[in-house]
């Protein structure tokens, strides 16, 4: 058995699952390695406790090799959130970001300059269809502008963004921040595109809560001031006293306290699971996955805000309907998992969704279909 047969027989048993946006559940790989680190955690033996916390290093080792970046640029936190936090409170100028963004980075940017004494400010765009795409910010930009902050996948159309492309039209100088909570793993991207990732592997990594992880490049670290850094982000390997030291030279400098290591033997189980499955052969089946989904939509007449264009989504189609809280019941009904939000049926396809869950969709939105035209 190949280790993308292996990778796809761990989704047994997800038949009905398109929810895949919300939340992915543990993958068995990740459910062995946590138990296992419990097992040793357990225990009274400092020398086999080394072997879990060294699961850290496994975990940044392996998220790097995925990035494209050096180790030194990587490090693990609790949360997305937690990660955008720490770059848009160590900056300064006016930040372009749009007012649909999920909150980690709407809400983490507001607060962010309340906090800031006036020297950082949201530049809000609201871009056609929620898409954040070069044309609108191209319409932000000007020399008070120091970063844009987007999500690399909407997590409420699905709209993809063009990361090269923004890359080019923001020029050298500028940062790009990028939420890549919806994308990481499924989609086969040049990351180095943008200075700032943030990332979690409790969706499509399916490694649990607490997986949190961030790329800070050397730009980055040039322009983002770690205001939020703990003892573990010093230039010192051990407590201190007297006079502090100065922020570690590399990404350490942009975080708080030790990372959790049940959490990062669950996140280093996964990148390894991804890594031997292969991203591209990951994103080609998600690509084909959501490609059936946008096809069902489009037999039956269901509206879609997502992307048709392949290369401008990943694995999240957003269904729009009169009546979105009877659609997602009818999903339900029918056996499938999904979301609704915001006027709109959210469903998300894995490598691993089965052609019988592809079907109940087909059909659940044929069933709807008819029954809007009765």
């Amino acid at each position: 058995m190949s280790a993308m047969d292996e990778y796809l027989a761990s989704f047994e048993g997800e038949t009905g699952y398109l929810n895949w946006a919300a939340f992915g559940p543990l993958s068995p790989a990740v459910r062995a390695a946590t138990q296992d680190a419990v097992d040793v955690l357990g225990g009274f033996r400092p020398q086999e406790h080394l072997s879990v916390v060294g699961r850290v290093d496994g975990a940044v080792a392996g998220l790097a090799r995925l990035l494209g970046v050096p180790g030194a640029e990587v490090v693990l936190r609790p949360s997305s959130t937690d990660a955008l936090q720490h770059a848009l409170y160590g900056l300064s100028g006016a930040v372009v970001a749009a007012r649909g963004e999920f909150p980690s980075i709407s809400l983490t940017l507001q607060r962010a300059s309340d906090a800031s004494g006036g020297a950082l400010t949201p530049r809000w765009i609201d871009p056609a269809d929620g898409w954040v795409t070069t044309d609108a910010v191209a319409q932000a930009l000007d020399g008070d502008v120091t970063a844009v902050a987007v999500s690399h996948v909407d997590y409420r159309t699905g709209h993809r963004a063009d990361l090269p492309a923004l890359r080019e039209l923001i020029g050298p100088d500028r940062l790009l921040i990028v939420d890549a909570v919806q994308s990481f793993g499924v989609v086969d991207e040049d990351w180095r595109a943008a200075d700032v990732i943030a990332g979690h592997g409790y969706k499509w990594l399916r490694a649990g809560r607490g997986t949190g992880f961030a790329r800070f490049s050397d730009h980055a670290r040039e322009r983002v001031r770690p205001v939020l850094s703990g003892v573990t982000g010093i230039a010192a390997d051990r407590p201190f006293t007297g006079e502090v030291p100065a922020p570690a030279s590399d990404a350490r400098a942009y975080t708080a306290s030790v990372p959790d290591h049940l959490a990062a033997a669950r996140l280093n189980a996964a990148v390894d699971e991804l890594r031997g499955a292969g991203v591209a052969e990951v994103a080609r089946r998600v690509t084909a996955n959501a490609d059936e989904m946008v096809a069902a939509a489009q037999r039956h007449g269901i509206r879609i805000i997502t992307p048709t264009d392949p290369r401008s989504r990943a694995g999240i189609v957003s269904l729009v309907s009169d009546d979105p809280e009877g659609l997602g019941r009818a999903l339900a009904d029918a056996g499938l998992s999904a979301t609704v939000r915001g006027g709109a049926v959210r469903v998300a396809a894995h490598a691993g969704t089965s052609t019988e869950t592809l079907r109940m969709l087909d059909d659940a939105l044929a069933a709807s279909g008819r029954r809007r035209s009765a």
